[in-house]
């Protein structure tokens, strides 16, 4: 039997999804987000505030690494609102003219850190040569494992641990796998270890060893001239938002 690659079921799994999205009849009043998986809770949280406000709202959400919402939205996927863990998937989907540039402001920031529920020491990079499992986001598609990817390189010890290292599908299967104890530990966002129930803080990744965390957001160009979407749009910009943002340990500028 011909074993089927890792990129092919990607691209299957895109599919499946995109059909699956395409399948469910669009409603009056009703808004898709594509959001980064680390944005969850806040997004939840917003969405409610929201419709409590604005009753004939229905958000349909969808939560995912970067990339993978990218290739779903490419492959046409409904999607209003697109909130992205890196630049470079909004720049993607700004070239290929599927989401209004004119539109695209920065939501928020974040920090990479390393968290586990190893008993070793571990508090900086080099110490990661002790352990045997780390989880990181598949980089291709995950803007955490991009980060994660860029500062281990930096910090010289990529190679070593490329053996070492578990694929997570988003940021949030990585601190599930660190939290169940099928890895060391994981890269991800200060904001998903400060969730973390198992899993400690073990540290920072420091600043200059990758990019900075940043969270775009755009309205698609089909929603441009939503005023719905646009309302919503506006009020992610706004005071309740950000209150939201920072009670998740977000960071606004």
């Amino acid at each position: 039997m011909k074993k089927i690659s890792p990129s092919a079921i990607t691209r299957l799994f895109i599919l499946f999804t995109v059909l699956l999205l395409s399948s469910i009849p669009a409603l009056a009043g009703e808004l898709n987000l594509s959001v980064a998986a680390s944005l969850k809770e806040v997004l939840n949280d917003l969405t409610a505030a929201y419709t409590a406000k604005h009753p004939t709202t229905v958000f349909v959400k969808n939560f995912g690494g970067s990339g993978t919402l990218a290739g779903q939205i490419e492959n046409g996927a409904p999607a209003d609102l697109f909130i992205a863990a890196n630049n470079q998937w909004m720049d993607y989907l700004k070239e290929k003219k599927y989401v209004d540039a004119a539109t695209e402001k920065n939501f928020a920031y974040n920090t990479l850190v390393f968290a586990g529920t190893t008993t070793k020491k571990i508090s900086r990079m080099h110490d990661l040569l002790s352990l045997d499992k780390i989880a990181i986001g598949s980089p291709k598609s995950v803007p955490a494992g991009e980060y994660a990817t860029a500062a281990m390189t930096k910090a010289g010890i990529a190679e070593k641990l490329a053996g070492r290292l578990v694929m997570a599908k988003d940021v949030r299967e990585c601190l599930m796998y660190a939290e169940m104890g099928e890895v060391d530990g994981s890269f991800v966002y200060r904001t998903d270890a400060l969730q973390a129930r198992k899993s400690r803080l073990l540290f920072t990744v420091p600043q200059q060893l990758y990019p900075r965390v940043t969270y775009p957001m755009a309205l698609t160009v089909k929603a441009s001239n939503n005023v719905e979407a646009k309302a919503f749009f506006t009020y992610l910009q706004g005071r309740e938002a950000k209150a939201v943002l920072q009670k998740y340990g977000f960071i606004l500028k």
